[in-house]
């Protein structure tokens, strides 16, 4: 059975790369890997999402409700938004995880109605709800790394430590450095090893 993963979080955090980054290290090691990205009319501060399914036996990249073995979040309310796929049993299971970013990023409407969005209710939701809910400070990670783009990286780290992923974190940075500019590999693999 195939690794089930939804990555989600809003435009211009870096979804999609984390995504391929998760696919090239699958097909690097001979891994079978399906993946979809659903970004639609998303720029910055809309909705993206991305399915992956890594592993023998899938056939398609999309996957159903109540399926997803870990879901990786950046954003709290997407995280919600998102956790009615995450497995049957999932939100009792340590099997599964949710890894989410606690800054919230308020969306256009609630800032255009004057409307205050701090993720704190978001939080509140996903621990009463989540068993294995592993909270990523991306803010202050960001900051101790040295750059707000890092977030990508912190995240896939902390998933990749999460135990759910099947591979470590040396073939992911691996995949790293033949992906990104030579520039950006040592900020990239810092953040990879940050653990709070």
């Amino acid at each position: 059975m195939p690794t089930n993963i939804l990555i989600c979080g809003v435009g211009g955090q870096g979804i999609v790369l984390t995504s391929k980054l998760i696919a090239a290290t699958a097909m690097a090691h001979d891994i079978p890997v399906k993946s979809a990205e659903t970004i639609g009319m998303a720029q910055k501060g809309g909705s993206v999402f991305s399915f992956l399914r890594v592993g023998e036996g899938a056939f398609c990249p999309m996957f159903a409700e109540g399926t997803a073995d870990i879901i990786i979040a950046f954003e709290p309310a997407e995280a919600v938004r998102m956790l009615p796929y995450l497995k049957e049993g999932g939100c009792t299971s340590e099997a599964h995880a949710v890894i989410v970013n606690t800054h919230p990023i308020m969306p256009v409407t609630a800032a255009l109605s004057g409307s205050a969005y701090t993720g704190a209710e978001m939080l509140e939701y996903l621990e009463k709800h989540v068993e294995k809910l592993i909270l990523v400070d991306g803010e202050k990670a960001c900051a101790e790394v040295g750059s707000p783009r890092a977030l990508n990286m912190i995240m896939l780290g902390a998933a990749v430590r999460s135990g759910i992923l099947p591979f470590d974190i040396n073939a992911i940075e691996e995949t790293m450095k033949a992906t990104v500019k030579p520039q950006f590999i040592e900020m990239n693999s810092k953040a990879l090893h940050y653990d709070e």
